[in-house]
């Protein structure tokens, strides 16, 4: 079984008739903003936590782009015995076609970019000091480099998990799994 593509407003109709939709994001990119009425079921933990559906029912997936979803359909599918569906676009596409969203903008920024600000942001100061200061700056843009490159290949990333304990990020992932 595969997931049919759906568009925003085409999912919209089947959630009035009773499909469950569900948000394979990250719980501090749902927490920031979300389909209302969507269920949160992270990816990595949808295995283990697939939700029950009635028989009859439909399912549809979405994440933010539609990308994490498209890549995962097969296992998606897998996890349920019934009309699955992906939101095509995801909720970007949701957004664009104007339909509900909750945003909570007192959250912060999904830590996948907060690493990006950071990873960045110390690139350019090794850049800018290793031009400016001390050829010895530039160690600290390579070091950035080295560290991305290895996140990239072994799925670990320290930044990512220093910036999780940071008290902005435990006090919105504390509030999201309650």
């Amino acid at each position: 079984m595969s997931l049919k593509p759906l568009s925003p407003e085409a999912a919209q109709d089947l959630i009035a008739d009773g499909a469950l939709l569900i948000d394979i994001r990250n719980a501090d990119e749902h927490a920031r903003e979300h389909i209302p009425g969507a269920r949160l079921i992270p990816l990595a933990r949808l295995a283990a936590q697939a939700p029950s559906i009635p028989p009859g029912g439909a399912v549809i997936f979405h994440c933010r782009s539609g990308q994490r979803t498209r890549m995962n359909a097969a296992a998606l599918a897998a996890c349920v015995d019934c009309e699955a569906y992906l939101l095509e676009g995801g909720l970007d596409a949701w957004k664009r076609a104007g339909l509900p969203v909750t945003t909570d903008r007192s959250q912060p920024l999904e830590l996948n970019r907060q690493v990006q600000i950071a990873a960045g942001s110390l690139a350019l100061a090794g850049a800018l000091l290793g031009a400016t200061v001390s050829p010895w700056f530039h160690a600290l843009s390579g070091f950035i480099g080295a560290g991305l490159v290895f996140a990239g290949l072994s799925g670990f990333c320290g930044m990512a998990k220093l910036l999780a304990r940071m008290p902005w990020n435990r006090r919105a992932l504390e509030a999201s799994a309650e």
